[in-house]
């Protein structure tokens, strides 16, 4: 099948979401329209175009916010961005209501048009520009050396540039002259967990968390030399840090330089914050598609998803101990349901790319979460514990490590794998065969094996063509006049147990010892109910086809009879009854 390819777009929404409650605020949303510009409309000219940002600069009062609202809608702008009291005006929401759009967004007080400004066309031509390839690639990362650099020629230190999970995004030159934990952490791109664990006790990431203040450690254990911490915040938000390996106490006027430093790189960080939320959004709507649709984007610019080598399998996630994430109930609704999903992709996104999977193939899909790995050939190397993640990231056997080793702290998360896609268009069929072994695990019909916590639909098939044969039977007219209604009658007003009976005989091939001992009965005992049974509703149990309509009816009825389990609901009548046949024998 060739390769569609799938349009990038960006909603009102993503914007807002992706550079923070601490810049933007959706006053009145507006649907699902597409962005694709931002612009600053001169008085008495067009409010803008369709698909385009329009900027309330200098709107501040009802009049002037109502007036550009009246152009922007008439223009079909897809938003408007209003700042102060003009953008929470009761009167101004009411008539983006009436209107039906464009949306209302707020820009935060303490936030300048220039810099929203410069964050919104760097996001969006990122995410449009027919050059740029794929979204969340390096490129303004370039700009962060370049700062890295300054800062380090300020305070005549090396320095490293960290996001608030203390993952390296640029550094200085001069690293050489440091001190062993910080060579291991720009060689492994993130601070090595003993020296977090130092810095963490030391108290230094709650004052980061708190405080727009700078940070002096001492010399710590292991050869670590001294800090300099300069947080860096925008909006009132902490995004990372600016650390530098200082010998001696730095002057004010130089901690006052690098304060500027750590200011412009709020600017820098937001953005790529902004774009890597964009990038995983576009990424996200184009795998929901190739999974519903088989419809696969190519590889060229633009492209938000390449896919690996097929042959591919879709996973649904899950967890057993949760109702109102992905995976308790399965497709709940609701925004309490799309809260819970959301958390789970942060969740497992996390995951992937702590174990290797840099680009996690991730979506959330008619309230689940799933993702797309790879199926390993057998002649390649499985993934074993201890050896590199990245070895097999993406990969079935991946997944199955990752899991194990997840499960250790959360038991209940589980993987449903829907069976190899070996082209784009089956991947929806291994798509609903995942969602239809994530419902099993979820209503407790389908039990997780130890270990992984994976179940393959190879391995279950037999459990799903029961569940689809019961779907198939149904409970409310599948008895269809056979004897099962009157043998259930009989056992509703004489309380005898004969579809108890019947329903292990039939699970035991008409073997009357297995049958009485699962009854806990005596095999005579057995046969004489098999032959009262038959008395109130005759049947030839000698015939397969009847035998295998009986035992789906059985299994249909699940709820009803509990099937083995119906032992426990007619406990006590089977004794009454026992005790009835025994002294009619005698």
């Amino acid at each position: 099948m060739p390769h569609r390819e799938a349009p990038v777009m960006i909603t009102v929404t993503d914007l807002v979401d992706s550079l923070g409650a601490g810049f933007l605020r959706t006053v009145v949303p507006a649907g699902d329209a597409e962005v694709h510009d931002v612009a600053l409309p001169e008085p008495g000219d067009t409010a803008g175009q369709p698909g385009e940002l329009v900027l309330g600069v200098g709107v501040t009062d009802r009049a002037g916010a109502l007036a550009l609202l009246e152009r922007a809608a008439g223009a079909s702008a897809a938003g408007l961005v209003l700042k102060g009291p003009a953008a929470r005006d009761p009167q101004v929401a009411r008539a983006v209501r009436r209107l039906a759009g464009p949306a209302l967004v707020e820009l935060r007080p303490h936030t300048s048009w220039a810099h929203v400004v410069w964050l919104l066309r760097g996001v969006i031509d990122r995410a449009s520009a027919p050059d740029s390839g794929a979204l969340g690639t390096p490129g303004p990362h370039s700009d962060l050396f370049a700062l890295a650099d300054k800062a380090a020629e300020i305070i005549d230190a090396p320095v490293t540039v960290e996001d608030a999970q203390s993952r390296v995004l640029a550094y200085s030159a001069r690293q050489d002259t440091t001190d062993p934990a910080r060579v291991s952490t720009i060689v492994g791109r993130r601070v090595p967990p003993e020296t977090l664990t130092h810095f963490r006790a030391s108290g230094v990431f709650r004052r980061l968390a708190r405080s727009s203040d700078p940070i002096w450690t001492p010399a710590g254990p292991d050869g670590t030399l001294p800090r300099l911490i300069i947080p860096v915040r925008a909006g009132g938000e902490w995004l990372g840090s600016i650390w530098a390996v200082v010998k001696s106490p730095v002057a004010p006027e130089r901690i006052r330089e690098l304060g500027d430093v750590a200011s412009v790189l709020a600017l820098h960080l937001l953005r790529l914050r902004a774009e890597a939320d964009i990038a995983r959004r576009v990424s996200a709507g184009q795998l929901r598609a190739a999974l519903r649709e088989g419809a696969v984007p190519g590889r060229g610019p633009g492209a938000a998803v390449a896919l690996p080598d097929g042959p591919w399998r879709v996973v649904a996630f899950g967890s057993t101990g949760t109702a109102d994430t992905a995976g308790g109930t399965g497709g709940t609704g609701g925004a309490g349901g799309a809260e819970g999903v959301r958390r789970q992709l942060d969740l497992w996104e996390s995951v992937a790319r702590r174990f290797g999977w840099h680009q996690p193939l991730l979506a959330d899909l008619d309230g689940l979460l799933f993702a797309l790995v790879t199926e390993r050939p057998p002649s390649r190397r499985r993934v074993t514990p201890g050896t590199p993640a990245d070895a097999g990231a993406g990969t079935l056997d991946w997944l199955r490590q990752v899991l194990s080793e997840t499960r250790a702290h959360d038991p209940g998360l589980y993987a449903a794998v829907g069976r190899p896609a070996h082209s784009p268009d089956q991947l929806p069929r291994s798509t609903a065969e995942a969602v239809e072994l994530h419902r099993l695990i979820a209503a407790g019909r389908l039990p997780l094996p130890h270990g992984t916590g994976t179940v393959l639909m190879e391995d279950a098939w037999d459990a799903v063509v029961i569940e689809r044969a019961k779907a198939a039977v149904g409970t409310g007219t599948g008895l269809l006049g056979g004897p099962l209604a009157a043998l259930r009658a009989h056992d509703e007003e004489h309380g005898t147990p004969y579809l108890a009976t019947l329903a292990a005989w039939l699970d035991h091939f008409g073997d009357p010892q297995s049958a009485a001992r699962l009854l806990r009965v005596h095999p005579n005992t057995l046969r004489y109910r098999l032959r009262k049974l038959q008395e109130a509703a005759p049947v030839d149990l000698s015939s397969p086809r009847l035998r295998l309509a009986l035992r789906l009816q059985l299994t249909a009825r699940r709820g009803v009879y509990q099937e083995l389990g119906v032992i426990r609901l007619f406990s006590l009548r089977v004794v009454r009854w026992a005790v009835r046949s025994t002294l009619v024998r005698r």
